[in-house]
């Protein structure tokens, strides 16, 4: 996770058209699958409900779309990954 080039920013929109601006603080391949971290960019880090937001990229009649993981299991072996990532470059 490299903030060379500064951070990037994706809003996305759930099903009831409610916008939310994620930032991207990493990336993992898996099982031929990118699944990406996010942090909501409207809370305050010293909320209990502050976290990471895992989800996957999929393709869809040619477009890139990120959607939700149904898999807990994966989920928390996805978030034990990035959870790793992210605190070895903290150090």
């Amino acid at each position: 996770m490299s903030n060379e080039y500064g951070n990037d920013y994706v809003t996305i929109s759930d099903d009831e058209g409610n916008d939310y601006t994620l930032e991207h603080i990493d990336t993992i391949e898996a099982d031929d699958t990118f699944y990406m971290a996010f942090t909501p960019t409207d809370i305050d880090e010293e909320d209990d409900g502050y976290g990471m937001i895992i989800l996957k990229l999929v393709e869809e009649n040619g477009e890139e779309l990120l959607a939700t993981i149904d898999d807990d299991t994966l989920l928390e072996d996805l978030y034990e990954r990035f959870t790793e990532r992210i605190l070895d470059e903290e150090i």
